[in-house]
């Protein structure tokens, strides 16, 4: 009997074991499970005139989108565009923008940081709920873990998968207190800006925000580009009265 109970509580050790790991996906089941919540967020200062783009993240089912604070906030007046545009991600991307950007939605700044880079947005006219991205605890992802990346660079494609490791763990980075990031060489450019980096399991453990090109002395830089940890950005996102989807590894509603 005693034997028998003990490899009843191995076996349910090993299932335990199984289901708290979870299941490594490829990258592409990382992007068909995470993409349809990533969104394009293109902003417009006053007379309509471009101002920024970037990349944002679907966090809640009613249209809260988090994204970096220079993607939403012009640069000149330290405040919101006076028009933000989000598109959200069609059925399949073609490469014509007649198609690929015909689900526009406006969007307001709800709280924005610019000393950790961070602006909740909010979609108005939401009528059905939106596929989420979920949240990992960023304290799990390591060095040398792969991840991969979901945004839009410039010159390049919409909705674009690139894939990489983790490369560094930087604290307070570029002076800023409790600006905790990972250093990655997953690519990135502008345009990347605000979007997921997503583990292994397609769990959102940073939100992309930095890139490395050119040194001091004018040298080109490359693989070098930063994303702050996700325990920062769910830790801001508390403040402001947000709760997401997946944090600390499990699948909340």
């Amino acid at each position: 009997m005693r034997s028998m109970t003990w490899g009843v509580l191995f076996v349910l050790s090993v299932i335990w074991s199984t289901v708290a790991i979870g299941k490594e996906l490829s990258p592409r089941e990382i992007y068909e499970q995470a993409s349809p919540a990533v969104v394009m967020v293109m902003g417009y200062a006053d007379g309509g005139r471009k101002g920024s783009g970037g990349t944002g993240s679907i966090i809640q089912s009613d249209g809260l989108v988090l994204t970096n604070a220079h993607v939403a906030i012009e640069e000149q007046t330290g405040r919101p565009f006076a028009r933000l545009s989000v598109f959200l991600k069609p059925p399949r991307v073609t490469g014509e923008s007649k198609s690929d950007l015909s689900r526009m939605v406006r969007a307001k700044v709800v709280a924005y940081s610019q000393p950790l880079d961070l602006a909740l947005l909010k979609l108005e006219g939401v009528k059905e709920p939106l596929p989420v991205v979920d949240v990992s605890e960023s304290g799990r992802a390591r060095i040398g873990d792969r991840v991969v990346a979901i945004g839009h660079p410039e010159q390049g494609g919409l909705w674009t998968l690139t894939t990489g490791v983790i490369s560094a763990e930087v604290d307070n980075f570029n002076g800023v207190r409790g600006k905790q990031v990972f250093q990655t060489e997953t690519g990135l450019n502008r345009g990347n800006s605000g979007g997921p980096l997503l583990d292994g399991e397609g769990r959102m453990v940073g939100v992309n925000t930095a890139i490395a090109r050119v040194a001091s002395d004018g040298l080109p830089i490359t693989s070098i580009s930063f994303s702050l940890k996700s325990s920062v950005a769910t830790q801001w996102l508390r403040e402001q009265g947000v709760e997401v989807r997946g944090q600390g590894g499990g699948k909340g509603g």
